[in-house]
């Protein structure tokens, strides 16, 4: 039995879907149970309620147990939330657990997110548990953030300046985890995951335009400028404050390298953007609904 957590959500969701087509037996995790809409009904899942912060609520959802996909959201209590899994999985006798973490795990990180992966990561390799960390870069779906700008006034507006950037298909990191989860020889093991090519945003917008058939161009803003952006859409300060960071990051060039381990995993290449694109035109276009997770 592999259990995954934060299964409602983006890439815990993609895994159980995969694992589910694989005839793998999962059970999906969720603090309820309303929220795993059609992720109910796949084959071989089992949904079960239970909230990371909270151990007394796993220790069914954990029974029997031998694997794990450790995902949470980006949010203050990410540790506590982490932490709180791992020995509730350690004490359940789970056998190896495998964490989603960030490209840039760092202890001493100007990014409150990096220096939380890097500190979970201490604590998963020193519950005795086997471990293995998948360090994904940017999730191509990021972007679907921009699609109101995409849409109305035919840009994206970032605070990238010419920096690149070597975003990810969730997909294949749901199929490197899979791959994790079921096949022996991952244990101890730490995969940097990127997608095959590192873009700059101007490179971005002309995939995006070629996959939508409309123009789009990128436009740079000032740090500043995208801070009270984010705000004015309403998003949390905590988590506006972690995004500046964050570009900051990037716009060191901290998430450019491009990793070969998806193709070596997978023995295919990385998802391409302008695949993801082409995938994804409709929602680009307007035409289709941001997918909400």
């Amino acid at each position: 039995m592999i259990l995954v957590t934060g299964a409602t959500g983006l890439n815990g969701g993609e895994l159980v879907r995969r694992l589910s087509a694989r005839g793998v037996a999962v059970r999906a995790l969720t603090r309820s149970v309303a929220r795993a809409g059609s992720l109910a009904s796949l084959l071989n899942v089992e949904v079960v309620e239970g909230d990371m912060t909270r151990p007394d609520t796993l220790a069914s959802a954990l029974r029997g147990v031998e694997r794990a996909m450790l995902i949470s959201s980006s949010e203050p209590s990410m540790i506590d939330a982490q932490s709180s899994f791992i020995e509730a999985a350690r004490t359940a006798r789970v056998k190896h657990v495998v964490k989603l973490s960030g490209i840039i795990p760092d202890p001493d990180s100007p990014f409150r997110f990096a220096r939380m992966h890097a500190e979970i990561e201490r604590r998963l390799e020193a519950s005795g548990m086997a471990f293995t960390h998948l360090r994904a870069g940017e999730f191509m779906p990021s972007y679907f953030r921009q699609v109101p700008n995409i849409v109305a006034k035919g840009a994206l507006f970032l605070p990238m300046e010419n920096a690149r950037i070597a975003s990810i298909d969730v997909g294949d990191i749901a199929e490197v985890a899979a791959i994790a989860l079921t096949t022996p020889g991952h244990e101890g093991r730490i995969y940097p995951l990127t997608g095959p090519e590192a873009l700059t945003m101007s490179e971005v917008a002309e995939k995006l335009s070629a996959a939508t058939g409309r123009p789009i161009r990128y436009v740079n803003v000032a740090p500043e400028a995208a801070r009270q952006a984010q705000l004015a859409a309403g998003l949390p300060p905590y988590l506006v404050d972690a995004l500046v960071e964050l570009f900051a990051e990037r716009r060191k060039g901290k998430e450019s390298t491009v990793s070969p381990t998806v193709a070596a995993l997978l023995g295919r290449p990385a998802t391409a953007f302008a695949e993801f694109a082409a995938r994804n035109a409709a929602i680009f276009r307007g035409e289709r609904p941001v997918p909400r997770r």
